[in-house]
């Protein structure tokens, strides 16, 4: 079987079964060309064939093009990659189980402080149809820390006003369940009455929020929004929709959430991915130490 078909198995089995989205896949299958050009270059045959001292020469090269996390990446592309070459009898053994993945140091992730996002809420034109979709999707990224790409595939009927609950579709068709406070279930609520038909005129589809055309609007889209927000307001932050759900989860922590709490809204599965917030609530701490206390710096 040659190297495309069973790329093309793989890209259906990761659509169909393991339930990922176009992007996400894309990315699997890039790596997978990466790793093929490789093989080509040096003349190490086909993906079938490769060896565990193959699969480690690649680890190597990939050291010298990338850094640790993009490295770590594509390894694991390749580990999924031959796990399904495995289970479905293309090959004997696995080549990667034995390559060791680089060591990378942990970043805290960026997040802001309340009046920085204040900054932004207050730059918003709420006598418009866009400036309350603006309003919708920035309270809606910080008050519920959804990723972009669930945001986006957010729809009507996710939304419970009497409950006061968002219905989040995660990643592999993961669904959770996200409180909306007050302020989110008010803002929601004049959005979708309001300003989301104004936008969409005589257009129908189901997604939540729409662009100034009244499509559904993308993930480029909303990151577009937040960019004008930021120019408007004169921050000299960068922030992104994942910044916000950094913000999120530091500033519930921060106040006193439950760790195990946090990560049901974050959609993580493992403790382990929500416990790096509690660092960040830390670094918070220790900040506003060494800003107020009057023995904290010495002269």
């Amino acid at each position: 079987m040659r190297n495309q078909e069973l790329i093309e198995r793989f890209r259906d089995y990761l659509l169909g079964v393991r339930a990922y989205n176009e992007t996400t896949a894309s990315a699997y299958i890039a790596d997978l060309h990466d790793f093929t050009r490789f093989l080509d270059k040096e003349e190490l045959g086909s993906l079938k064939s490769v060896s565990s001292r193959v699969a480690k020469f690649y680890a190597g090269a990939l050291s010298e093009r990338f850094q640790p996390a993009s490295v770590s990446r594509k390894l694991s592309t390749l580990r999924s990659f031959y796990h399904f070459l495995l289970e479905e009898a293309v090959v004997d053994a696995h080549p990667f189980l034995e390559v060791k993945f680089p060591r990378r140091k942990k970043k805290l992730p960026r997040f802001v402080y309340p009046e920085d996002i204040e900054m932004l809420f207050d730059t918003i034109d709420l006598d418009s149809s866009r400036g309350q979709r603006d309003l919708a999707l920035l309270e809606t990224l910080y008050a519920s820390g959804v990723r972009v790409g669930e945001c986006v595939r957010l729809r009507t009927r996710d939304l419970s006003f009497e409950k006061r609950t968002l219905l989040v579709h995660g990643k592999g068709s993961k669904d959770r369940i996200i409180p909306m406070g007050e302020r989110l279930s008010d803002t929601l609520r004049t959005y979708l009455f309001s300003a989301r038909k104004n936008l969409m005129k005589k257009k129908d589809h189901p997604y939540l929020f729409v662009n100034l055309r009244g499509d559904p609007i993308t993930a480029r889209g909303v990151r577009h929004v937040l960019n004008e927000l930021i120019k408007k307001a004169g921050s000299y932050h960068k922030i992104t929709p994942h910044t916000l759900r950094h913000t999120f989860a530091s500033h519930l922590l921060s106040r006193g959430a439950d760790l195990r709490s946090v990560q049901e809204m974050l959609g993580h599965s493992n403790i382990s991915s929500t416990q790096i917030y509690t660092q960040v609530s830390k670094e918070d701490l220790k900040k506003h130490y060494m800003n107020a206390h009057p023995r904290a710096r010495k002269k």
